[in-house]
């Protein structure tokens, strides 16, 4: 038996504005929250920014009034840093390419970068965002600082990404700077803030498939003559039927903001958010035998739904309140701040399929569950920078504190729930009421403190991190009366180096650490006393070139890393311990090309190849994929009868990826590839007086491939379980800017 939730590491029973955004470049150390046995394992701006390669004591000195440069970044270092003069793999995902392919979702947005293991939930699962970063579950950054995960797995924030400018895809270990986090890595959003314009705005109304409906609005502007308080408000309603058709989702939410002191030394921003999804869909799937094997009765349609209309409920609430202070001394000191409160709540109860057959062969075992889970997260991150010189050497420092603190309540109730006749099914039957099965109280926060150097000599950039961690959480389940508590600290480091020459070359190597809490227990003395399980250990060493066409946004990558994953948590038997003996290694190579717009061409390109190795089981890591291939273009008519018409499609291509171990043997996902296509127009080509107007559309899985995107299979439970992906979904949009 088991119950829902977004992680997938391991089985346990229980606007067409373009944005223009100042950076954000400072980013917090995150807190990646420890697995509990209840989760799911399914889980027209005033001045453009211009990114060059310059001196050291100029190179952070980037414009920040316009919208920034697809090659620059600014999750690797803390700091706005061409992507050219950082040796590290970063993706980044601009507000452009967003609206060109209609991204909804942060698992659409991701889907053309090398190294993602896309849709674990396929199309069904989309009230979290669940993909793999060269094979590992990566958290999520927003404005710098770590959207907090849940501790039992439920009340977990989702931002719409119709409110970001951009997204940064840090790959590797980043513990160094951040904290607690993932081996493979972390995404880093950005929101829309106020710009240095005097008045601006956008609504733009979409329709589409599957019922779709959304309105987004985005106004902003000075707040006196002079420009030094300006203003932004962003809002979106939307709401979609899932590809089943008997459920929903639905989305209300606003984002006000206000930046004080202009173009000053000193300036502050304050940003509000509140969302209400009052729907989130099924969260269910399909029996493996039934749609990636054939059952007696042949295959389960895409849109079969294993849930009940009655029962299922999903209805969530966030909000968040966050300052971004900076103040720069001189042309060389800078200290900036940030911090961020959020409150979330959800209510969730659901029913799924129990991931096999009762004899007949039709009849489907069902489990139920019920939460209502509700976290208060705080996040601070300050830093002070600065420019220094010792002789020819050229040094950017850096050294920072940031503190994140959480708690959280969750009562939990179970129960029993009706079978489902897959052949005839009813979705209006009567459920027994639910028990409390826990209730939990986890209080945790987590210190840090780094520093950061960088170095430069003529084309020799060198970069070193260093930080300390330490974290507590407490975590108290009441029915049972256990108390379980964790005190880790840990060091965690990262050091590069990279060579850029004056035509546009730049090898680099890089080595970086991290590290993660785990859930369960060991035991030194055979099981007579247990302690809490050490963090897992991350290391990688990851080598590659990059090169910029001079003058031009065009940047091509390539990179190999081997990544090692240690002291992992593994199973005695059906011991209520384990021991720290496990080890992941995940290794392989990743090209991209990208080019945001060049000659009215936007262009994104990426091939990986990965290999990600259990020791413990021998296999591969459980729903890790063996890479992925994509390609993305789309180009505007710059001139003729068709001027300001763009329209472009893209490939992508999922290499096959390990499910588990049924009771046949090893569960593989076949490979896939989908493909999409994107047009706009900007109407004001047709006549003067449209001027502002531009229509748009796009489809997802043009040619309506029937595929499965992911399985959990688990021989020793019985269980296997499958995910169909995104059935073709098309949409259009119609919106006027000003």
């Amino acid at each position: 038996m088991h119950r829902g939730i977004r992680h997938s590491s391991m089985f346990l029973t229980l606007g067409f504005l373009a944005s223009t955004t100042p950076s954000l470049a400072s980013q917090s150390a995150g807190s990646s929250t420890t697995d509990h046995v209840k989760k799911h394992p399914h889980r027209i701006t005033t001045q453009a920014r211009k990114a060059q390669h310059t001196q050291a004591a100029t190179s952070e000195q980037l414009t920040v009034k316009g919208r920034r440069a697809s090659v620059v970044a600014s999750s690797a270092t803390k700091s706005d840093t061409p992507l050219i003069d950082t040796a590290q793999s970063i993706t980044v995902i601009t507000r452009n390419e967003m609206d060109i392919r209609g991204v909804l979702s942060l698992n659409q947005a991701v889907r053309y970068a090398a190294g993602i293991t896309p849709d674990l939930r396929g199309g069904i699962g989309t009230r979290y965002d669940q993909f793999l970063l060269r094979g590992f579950t990566v958290p999520t950054f927003l404005d710098g600082l770590k959207v907090q995960d849940s501790p039992t797995g439920y009340a977990v924030a989702q931002t719409d990404t119709s409110r970001l400018d951009r997204i940064e895809m840090l790959k590797g270990p980043a513990s160094a700077l951040y904290g607690q986090s993932s081996p493979g890595g972390l995404a880093a959003l950005s929101s829309k803030l106020a710009t240095d314009q005097r008045s601006y705005g956008n609504v733009t109304a979409t329709g589409g498939m599957f019922d779709l409906y959304r309105v987004d609005s985005d106004v902003g502007g000075y707040a006196n003559n002079d420009g030094s308080v300006r203003w932004r408000l962003y809002g979106t309603a939307n709401g979609q039927h899932t590809q089943l058709a008997r459920t929903g989702s639905r989305r209300f939410s606003i984002s006000p903001t206000f930046t004080f002191g202009g173009n000053g030394p000193t300036t502050l921003t304050i940003l509000g958010n509140y969302q209400y999804d009052p729907e989130g869909g099924t969260y269910g799937g399909v029996p493996l035998v039934g749609s990636l094997k054939r059952a007696s009765f042949g295959y389960l349609p895409r849109n079969f739904y294993d849930g009940d209309v009655s029962f299922e409920k999903f209805n969530r609430r966030q909000g968040a309140f966050s300052y971004f202070f900076n103040h720069r001394f001189n042309d060389d000191w800078s200290f900036s701040s940030r911090g961020r409160y959020d409150d979330i709540r959800v209510i969730n109860r659901s029913t799924y399929d129990a991931g096999y057959w009762e004899a007949d062969g039709y009849t489907l075992p069902r489990y139920a569950y019920g939460t209502k889970e509700h976290t208060y997260n705080m996040a601070y991150d300050s830093q002070f920078k600065g420019h220094v010189r010792t002789g020819p050497l050229k040094h950017t420092l850096m050294t920072g504190f940031d503190y994140m603190w959480q708690r959280a309540t969750e009562t939990y109730t179970q129960g029993d729930a009706p079978s489902l006749n897959a052949l005839h099914p009813d979705y209006h039957m009567a459920f027994p009421a639910q028990t409390v099965g826990a209730r939990y109280l986890t209080n945790s926060h987590q210190i840090g403190i780094y520093a950061q150097d960088e170095i430069r000599w003529r084309g020799l950039v060198l970069n070193g991190s260093l930080r300390n961690d330490w974290y507590r959480s407490d975590q108290k389940e009441y029915l049972a009366g256990s108390d379980t508590r964790q005190n880790p600290s840990q060091i965690t480091w990262r050091a590069s180096a990279l060579y850029h020459f004056k035509f546009g070359l730049a090898p680099y190597i890089s080595y970086s650490t991290s590290f993660q809490p785990q859930s369960g227990f060991t035991s030194k003395d055979g099981g007579k006393t247990l302690s809490q399980a050490n963090p897992t250990l991350g290391k990688q060493l990851e080598g590659g070139v990059k090169y910029q066409i001079p003058g031009t946004p065009i940047l091509l990558t390539a990179a190999g890393f081997h990544i090692e994953q240690s002291n992992v948590l593994v199973a005695v038997g059906n011991l209520p311990y384990g021991i720290e003996s496990g080890k992941v290694h995940s290794d392989g190579f990743e090209f991209e090309a990208h080019a945001d717009v060049y000659k009215n061409l936007m262009l994104e390109a990426a091939v990986s190849v990965q290999r990600v190795h259990d020791d413990s089981t021998g296999k591969p890591l459980i729903q890790s994929g063996k890479g992925n291939a994509s390609l993305f273009a789309f180009y505007t008519m710059p001139s003729g009868p068709l001027k300001g018409f763009g329209f472009g499609g893209g490939m992508r291509y999922t290499a096959k990826a390990y499910g588990g171990q049924a009771d046949y043997g090893s569960v593989w996902v076949p490979q896939y590839a989908l493909f999409d296509g994107s047009l706009r127009y900007d109407l004001s080509n047709l006549s003067p007086s449209l001027r502002g107007w531009t229509a748009s559309a796009s489809v997802r899985n043009l040619f309506d491939k029937h595929y499965v995107s992911n399985c959990l299979a688990y021989a020793s439970y019985g269980q296997a379980f499958c995910y169909y992906g995104e059935r073709r979904n098309a949409q259009a949009s119609i919106g006027f800017s000003w």
